[in-house]
């Protein structure tokens, strides 16, 4: 078990210290907290993804309605062109 590089005795020698700093009333609550503001990271972080891709979703699909039209454009200009020569 690692864990953000740290093994199980480095674990349990913080979950001891822990345990002796804030008591065993407290622990709990700060676990809890601890939890909730891992979550509420997890949350932000998948907004933020789900935003990225929904504002590139919209950005490939405006450069692919876009594309026609310039290609048009090219092929007017390029039969003008060889009209002229």
């Amino acid at each position: 078990m690692n864990i953000f590089g740290i093994g199980l005795p480095e674990m349990a020698v913080i979950l001891v210290v822990a345990l002796l700093v804030f008591g065993p009333k407290k622990l709990p609550e700060i676990g809890r907290s601890f939890g909730k503001a891992i979550r509420g990271f997890q949350d932000a972080s998948k907004e933020f993804e789900s935003e990225f891709q929904r504002e590139a979703q919209q950005l490939e699909a405006s450069m692919k309605s876009a594309t026609p039209a310039k290609s048009e454009e090219v092929a007017k200009t390029n039969s003008e062109t060889t009209q002229k020569s």
